[in-house]
């Protein structure tokens, strides 16, 4: 079932600390999350990273049951034992787990992924194609081009200007939605100055009447 669950603040373990192990982490990096990797061996990378204070790393192996310490856990060791391990270990103190390259035994998977500033888009194959959802991803960009990043900052920003000027006022409040996404963002965002789109939102403003 697609969800998008917040790890703000989130414990998250990672086991293993090959290239499967880095990608995983450097998705997490995008969120605001705490980060531990248990490895006996590692990337040249994640220790960049953990000497950058960016995730604590923990060169030895994983130890039974500590993966139930935790808020969300990862596990792309190339040991299958200790990935059975560390599922059982993960289910059986009902932490989210995912298991790499194992669809069958992952509460969650890692769908390929655009952002563009609060805008997520997310595509996933149930981790039973994920070339195609890496292929799809390339799609994404064409629809939701770079000027997303500028035009989804504005799009929060308005709301909140209309949320406190109309307050509960549902129909005003749609007025001006409607009034911003008739506009032209790509012609604005290209011809416009920062203050006159500034202009043009508080015109918005004002349309309902």
């Amino acid at each position: 079932m697609p969800i998008s669950v917040s790890v703000k603040n989130r414990t998250c373990l990672v086991v293993g600390g090959g290239e499967v192990a880095l990608r995983k982490v450097e998705t997490l990096l995008d969120y605001d999350t705490t980060i531990t990797v248990i490895a006996p061996e590692v990337h040249d990378k994640l220790k960049y990273h953990a000497s950058r204070e960016r995730i604590t790393l923990e060169e030895r192996e994983y130890r039974s049951p500590e993966a139930a310490d935790y808020g969300m856990v990862i596990s792309a060791s190339d040991d299958s034992g200790i990935n059975r391990k560390v599922y059982e270990d993960s289910r059986g103190a009902g932490v989210l787990v995912n298991v790499v390259d194992d669809p069958f035994h992952c509460d969650f998977i890692f769908p390929a992924v655009l952002r563009r500033d609060c805008l997520t888009a997310a595509i996933s194959t149930d981790g039973m194609a994920p070339f195609m959802s890496g292929h799809l991803r390339i799609v994404l960009e064409n629809i939701f081009p770079k000027h997303w990043d500028k035009l989804m900052k504005l799009a929060a920003s308005f709301r909140k200007m209309v949320r406190e000027r109309w307050g509960s006022d549902t129909s005003k409040k749609n007025a001006c939605y409607g009034e911003f996404l008739d506009a032209d963002w790509k012609t604005m965002l290209k011809d416009m100055s920062d203050t006159e789109i500034k202009q043009e939102l508080t015109r918005m403003m004002g349309v309902p009447e």
